[in-house]
């Protein structure tokens, strides 16, 4: 099957089309339904009446925007009408809840009146936190937006006129820095003056450029000032009218610095490309095929030429979808009444300033395991990064707060936390952890510090303040390899191959001489072994804590440290746990990586390490010890560990959580079937803390919630351990390095 093809089967699978409307409160009980509507419905209808402004605190209005269209300018589809629009105007939908978790109302509007439709319009405000003007055509669109944005209380925006401008704007500032250009020096040329063209260079007249120096064509040539004398253009047009000889596209290419391409695809050849200033910039927008191709505008220079399409197959992709959903998020977090010129800079100038920084490995992956880094090929962050929603929301927020458009003030840095908490749970517990490490951070031994990802893990840890990373290996190497990736600082190194390391070494001889290690081999260890380095450089206080794992199995990693650190001196078993995040609730699984057939004194000491564990996440501990069996229904030696480790945990005075068991997993979990069918059980909530029988139960367990029950799994963290000390899966990402030299500073700060 084809795309189309593709397409159509995708819209018309059951249900048809691309969105639904859930409900947010419990809807299971006759209570739940008359709080829900009649006659509980009332109180908040009449708060609302006495003050409008509680809308925003008892119904979805915050969190609302309309998407509004005519069809009159659909995609490159030109104008086909209200109802025909209605895919591409819920597929907008889909971007507002997948990008910014906005919710969105499509309204098809069949009118082509633009009086009419800024009545219709007006009369929906009470329903919107703001309107998303969609694919309405030019000169309309402008007398539509302005009239709305003059006589509405709620931000509208039009994306055609704006996402473009926004995004490219973003763009050309970095693309200007890279060729060492002023951006009020700059010579731009605009092939295409419609709706999106004239807010593009109104924009980058708002960044600086100069409007003097910005040429407009349309479809007739060069707008000037004597084509507009003579009613040739309209009044829009006139605003870029240049007192400058008549002439066509080429003409106006002739040295120039920046082509903005906002028209038909095509139209520009080699040759033009050729005639323009040292290290052009080409932004070629017209889709689906772009005024030149990518690489034929790079082959007809022998300098840099910097450039970008809206085509998601080549670097630059200028995709709207990093503008919209983001400042409509801060607009509506602010009950902005509008979207202003500052916070459409805000948004820019947020955006490319990410494109300077590290990128997260899962952009990486999403575009082929390609390098990505700030450079000509790369001006504008990818559209899948989700660190846009938490740089360019707040900035927008904070712009609207600046220039007076917002209704209420927010704390910017506790918004950026809530923004995070909106793409899941993982990062809500993760900021948790990692605000406590940055308010004392410790030294952290990143045992390979010799691969990309933990030196880019190290220039995150260092940069945030969460830690103060050690990178162990050869020192060169580091240094060089963290100058080729870009990033701007100084790693600290201990490198085992530098100098002399003869206390390691006597002290890994001390602790294994009778365990099968010779002073030699102890020496070579030293020097060739960085886990066995960096196990001694924790034991010995030189580093707080220790990272490893990410380029060896876990064994095999984890084994240098229990030789050399050990458990703590009232533990004789470490354990791994899994914190797994849902959209409302977590659970701490262990054992899932350490021990394979544990007795009842080893799953007692696991659940105590555990519970330990959840405190640092802030979370008060329930622990459920899990099996096949509820409390005694099923006896034999299987069950009876995990029934006598709930014993003994019952009558330790030291264990102040409650703790019961063997329960089944789903009477753990489920509240209805523990205090109702178990009404006798220790636990009066569903359990947090889930420790399983062994090892391999544990692993099944948790990997079953990640993949089909769609918890994310943040660790395996090492619990019980002397000194902190966690073990990585081999292929981590740079984000779960850092997650975990975050838990390994709090574990730190607690010794």
């Amino acid at each position: 099957m084809g795309l189309d093809e593709d397409s159509l089967e995708y819209h018309r699978s059951e249900p048809p089309g691309k969105i639904e409307i859930s409900t947010t409160k419990p809807t299971n009980t006759q209570r739940d339904l008359s709080l829900a509507y009649s006659p509980g419905v009332a109180a908040p209808c009449m708060e609302i009446h006495e003050d409008e402004t509680d809308a925003y605190t008892y119904t979805a209005k915050g969190n609302l925007v309309g998407v509004v269209s005519n069809g009159s300018a659909v995609l490159g589809l030109g104008d086909i009408g209200a109802q025909a629009s209605k895919p591409v105007m819920e597929g907008k939908g889909v971007l507002f809840k997948r990008f910014a978790d906005i919710d969105v109302f499509d309204i098809e509007l069949d009118e082509a009146d633009p009086h009419k439709l800024v009545e219709a319009i007006k009369m929906m405000e009470p329903t919107f936190g703001g309107v998303n003007l969609e694919d309405i055509k030019a000169p309309e669109c402008f007398t539509i937006e302005e009239r709305l944005r003059e006589e509405m209380d709620v931000p509208v925006f039009h994306d055609d006129q704006h996402g473009t401008a926004i995004i490219s704007g973003a763009a050309l500032v970095n693309a200007a820095e890279i060729a060492d250009k002023d951006l009020e020096d700059l010579d731009i040329v605009f092939s295409g003056a419609g709706a999106s063209a004239l807010s593009t260079a109104r924009f980058y007249v708002s960044l600086g450029a100069k409007r003097e120096n910005i040429q407009m064509c349309d479809s007739s040539g060069i707008i000037t000032q004597e084509r507009a004398d003579a009613g040739d253009v309209n009044e829009y047009k006139r605003e870029f009218a240049r007192d400058v000889p008549g002439g066509d596209l080429t003409d106006a290419l002739e040295g120039a610095d920046v082509f903005v391409g906002l028209s038909i695809g095509g139209i520009v050849s080699p040759e033009m490309v050729q005639s323009m200033g040292d290290n052009p910039i080409i932004f070629a927008m017209a889709n689906p095929d772009p005024e030149i191709g990518y690489q034929e505008a790079k082959d007809a220079r022998d300098d840099d030429v910097i450039m970008a399409t809206g085509r998601s197959d080549y670097p630059n992709q200028v995709n709207n979808v990093l503008g919209f959903p983001f400042i409509f998020r801060g607009a509506l977090d602010v009950r902005a009444t509008e979207i202003n010129e500052a916070m459409k800079v805000a948004a820019a100038e947020a955006l490319a300033d990410l494109a300077r920084q590290d990128v997260p490995d899962a952009v990486v992956k999403a575009y082929g395991d390609e390098a990505i880094q700030f450079g000509p090929d790369y001006i504008i962050p990818k559209p899948v990064d989700p660190r846009v929603l938490f740089r360019v929301a707040p900035a927008v927020a904070q712009a609207a707060m600046d220039s007076g458009a917002a209704r209420t003030e927010i704390d910017v840095e506790a918004y950026e936390e809530q923004l995070e908490a909106r793409l899941g749970k993982s990062r809500e517990m993760m900021r948790v952890v990692l605000n406590k490490a940055k308010s004392d951070p410790k030294r952290v031994a990143l045992a390979e510090g010799e691969d990309e990802k933990m030196i880019r893990a190290a220039y995150q840890l260092a940069e945030q303040g969460i830690a103060n990373p050690v990178l162990i290996g050869e020192e060169d190497t580091i240094t060089r390899t963290a100058a080729n990736l870009g990033l701007d600082f100084t790693p600290t190194v201990a490198d085992p191959t530098a100098g002399a390391h003869d206390e390691y070494a006597e002290r890994l001889f001390d602790l294994r001489q009778r365990k099968g290690i010779t002073r030699s081999e102890a020496t070579e260890l030293i020097r060739r072994d960085t886990n066995y380095f960096g196990s001694v450089m924790v034991e010995e206080g030189d580093a707080d804590a220790l990272l490893t794992g990410l380029t060896h199995h876990y064994p095999s990693a984890l084994r240098p440290p229990l030789q050399v650190i050990g458990t703590a001196d009232d533990v004789d078993y470490a354990a791994g746990v899994y914190l797994m995040t849902f959209k409302n609730r977590i659970v701490f699984c262990a054992d899932a990586t350490v021990n394979q057939d544990p007795d009842e004194e080893v799953l007692a000491e696991v659940t105590k390490q555990t519970a330990k564990l959840a405190r640092r996440f802030n979370v008060e501990p329930r622990a459920a010890l899990l099996s096949y069996s509820n409390f005694g229904s099923v006896d034999n030696e299987g069950t009876r560990k995990p029934r006598r480790a709930a014993a003994m945990l019952q009558g330790d005075p030291e264990v102040d959580f409650p703790v019961d068991g063997e329960m089944q997993a789903d009477t753990a979990v489920v509240e209805d079937i523990l205090t109702g069918t178990y009404e006798f059980s220790d636990l009066d909530a569903p359990a947090n803390v889930l420790v399983f029988p062994n090892l391999e139960s544990g692993n099944i367990g948790y990997k079953l919630l990640q993949r089909l029950g769609g918890a994310e799994a943040i660790g395996p963290m090492l619990v019980g351990m002397d000194k902190p000390v966690h073990v990585l899966q081999r292929g981590d990402e740079v984000k779960d390095i850092v997650n975990l030299a975050g838990v390994a500073v709090v574990d730190a700060q607690s010794e």
